[in-house]
């Protein structure tokens, strides 16, 4: 093969005799977002018989940081060892930040270690290289020592410190690292308010937040002072008040949204009650003409789906004319979320078919499709196509397949998974505690539970949640009782509601009200509907008309269009024989507009999932179902049991009476 001749090329860039032209071009190369350009005229000029100075090398370091390309960064950083400028304070700042870049701390590190000299924006390069790889640790030996050397943090500094914080999600860090900008006078920096702004949120102080974004004066305020607020309501998913920032911000302000906006509001639009937001911001987006944007695309069909908009998801889905693997999961996601799990199966072939190779997410949405919906067989399927992808080594997917083996009532396979598994998280241990309590082995559950302890392995707020609900389960009031100190007295957990109510249920399931109540009384935190649920369900039980009453008030003030909490009391009504309370339950009912969402039975024939409605008539065999289902009435009646088939239309050969509830 003939080597191709760079002379042509030389011939081209003659005109550049001196090295402050052929200076000029590189840095206008790699300014200009063509780094690979720059690197061949470096070349150029090398073979033209020009030697490389110090403002040569900075710019041929930036443009191999740009490629991230770690062969060319060495071979580059050879020539400038080789050169007389190896030790000059730009240059090595350079190297320093074309090898963090790269993603190679060590080898940055070691350009930092042998500098002879140092500045403040050397330091800022290796400071802002641990915060760029969440190197927190590092960053706080190295900023001390930064200190010990009597540098003085410039914004820069502050700036990183605050990134790297940042990571760890510590509050007290935030305000640390906030201190230090009032410290050294540079708080009103915008860059660095907006980092704060983006620190508060993810550490969920809002109000800090909002405090720090009104202290930014109105002209100065910049879309990355909006986005870093309107981020932060959207990760704790407050629709309304995301959207209200969200209109501030193009009403107040007049400032026009950009895409990371769009994406933080649409990813806060994720409930059916915020769909309405969701549809007016995709309106915006069109409008705007920001609706090409494929990760916006890909949001937008998330948001479609988990509003249960399925079809919404779906047009999108069709109408994008570049997919990526995360659009092809995002809607494969969507049909599984929303219980199409045929559809979800048949789209999982069309992406391969369309050569675009699924993922571990993309695994992961129909896997937890099959425990949703019990289809074994075919999660048994998806079990070896991860074994012969590969996908089968990670241990989230080993933890969702034993998740959905005890969700599809196959424990001994959830079993055989979970002892197989070399390594094991606290997610392994919770999952299958939690799939044993599901399936009835409480006893194994607490077993287990201990084993994990025993290990070593230190319990979350979800291990202690599912050990909790084992015991409401086999009603083990004493063993609940300890394992709610053990969670608060030993591993200092604070409880969340979710953990109260399985205690007020297990107090309440042994008929212990007085204690259930005064539990209540004690909460630090107001009961949600839940707690007063579970001591309804009690009542329930036990027919206590007086504590029932008091519990569904409760709950008719904070639920009052939910059917649940009157049907539970109409039942206690009714089962004491106080029909004049049934009476006055559905008379409130009817007077806050009620209604009682119908019953859904779900099977699966021939790998096809078939979904029955109370009183549906629409399945294509509906009537050879209802003409076997008079001939078992039939049968029953012969045999002499009872027997009620909810929705079942009343023919003739039917003998039986539906009470309408």
């Amino acid at each position: 093969m003939v080597r191709p001749s760079l002379t042509p090329l030389l011939n081209q860039f003659s005109k550049y005799p001196t090295v402050g032209n052929w200076n000029t071009q590189i840095r206008e190369a790699v300014n200009n977002g063509y780094p690979h350009k720059a690197l061949t005229l470096y070349r150029l000029m090398k073979q033209a018989g020009l030697i490389p100075d110090k403002l040569t090398l900075p710019f041929v370091a930036k443009a191999c940081a740009k490629i991230s390309d770690l062969k060319q960064s060495q071979i580059i950083h050879a020539h400038i060892f080789k050169s007389p400028f190896w030790s000059d304070i730009f240059v090595g700042t350079a190297v320093i930040d074309m090898y963090v870049k790269c993603n190679k701390l060590n080898l940055a590190h070691q350009v930092f270690d042998n500098m002879p000299e140092r500045d403040v924006t050397m330091w800022n390069a290796m400071l802002l290289g641990f915060a760029h790889l969440g190197s927190v640790d590092g960053f706080f030996v190295l900023f001390q020592e930064m200190r010990l050397h009597g540098f003085i943090p410039d914004l820069i500094t502050i700036i990183g410190l605050t990134q790297s914080v940042i990571e760890l999600k510590d509050l007290n860090l935030v305000r640390g690292s906030h201190a230090f900008g009032i410290r050294f006078g540079m708080i009103n920096n915008v860059s660095l308010a907006n980092t704060l702004i983006s620190g508060y949120s993810k550490c969920g102080d809002l109000v800090s937040a909002k405090c720090m974004f009104d202290t930014i004066c109105f002209e100065s305020r910049t879309n990355v002072s909006w986005n870093s607020l309107i981020a932060g309501h959207a990760l704790i998913r407050n629709h309304n008040e995301t959207f209200n920032l969200y209109r501030c911000m193009l009403c107040n302000d007049g400032r026009k949204p950009d895409i990371s906006t769009f994406l933080s509001v649409l990813s806060s639009c994720v409930l059916p009650e915020a769909l309405g937001y969701g549809k007016l911001v995709h309106s915006h987006v069109i409008q705007l003409g920001c609706d090409y944007d494929v990760t916006l695309g890909n949001t937008l069909i998330t948001m479609y789906s988990k509003c249960g908009d399925i079809d919404s998801a779906r047009h999108l889905f069709h109408n994008m004319t570049y997919k990526t693997c995360i659009t092809w999961t995002a809607m494969i996601g969507g049909y599984a979320a929303n219980g199409s799990l045929d559809k979800a199966y048949s789209l999982f072939f069309d992406m391969q078919a369309a050569g675009e190779t699924p993922d571990v997410v993309t695994l992961l949405s129909l896997i937890a499709g099959c425990g949703r919906t019990g289809s074994l067989e075919l999660g048994r399927w998806l079990n070896n196509y991860g074994i012969s992808k590969g996908l089968r080594d990670s241990i989230v997917v080993c933890n969702a397949m034993i998740d959905m083996y005890a969700k599809c009532g196959s424990l001994d396979e959830a079993k055989k998974l979970f002892h197989s598994m070399p390594s094991k998280t606290i997610v392994s241990w919770t999952t299958m505690i939690s799939g044993l309590a599901m399936n009835g082995e409480f006893t194994e559950a607490l077993e287990l539970f201990l084993k994990m302890i025993e290990q070593g392995v230190e319990p979350n707020h979800i291990t202690f949640l599912a050990v909790l609900q084992a015991c409401i389960h086999a009603g083990f009031l004493d063993e609940g009782m300890e394992c709610f100190d053990l969670m608060t007295r030993v591993y200092k957990l604070n409880p969340g509601l979710e953990h109260y109510s399985c205690i007020v249920d297990l107090l309440g399931r042994k008929g212990k009200f007085k204690e259930a109540l005064e539990f209540i009384k004690s909460m630090p935190f107001d009961p949600d509907a839940a707690i007063w649920g579970a001591l309804l369900g009690a009542c329930k039980i036990y027919k206590n008309v007086d504590i029932g009453e008091y519990a569904a008030y409760h709950l008719y003030k904070l639920e009052p269009e939910a059917a649940v909490s009157y049907v539970e009391m109409a039942n206690i009504y009714a089962s004491a024989g106080r029909w004049d309370g049934v009476s006055k339950v559905r008379a409130l009912m009817k007077c806050n507009k009620v209604k009682k969402s119908p019953g859904q039975s779900l099977i699966q024939v021939d790998g096809k999932n078939h979904i029955f409605g109370v009183e549906e008539r629409c399945h294509p065999v509906g009537s050879q179902i209802f003409e076997l289902l008079d001939v078992l009435a039939f049968q029953l009646k012969q045999a002499g049991v009872s027997y009620h088939f909810e929705g079942v239309p009343q023919h003739e050969t039917e003998l039986q009476e539906s009470l309408v509830a």
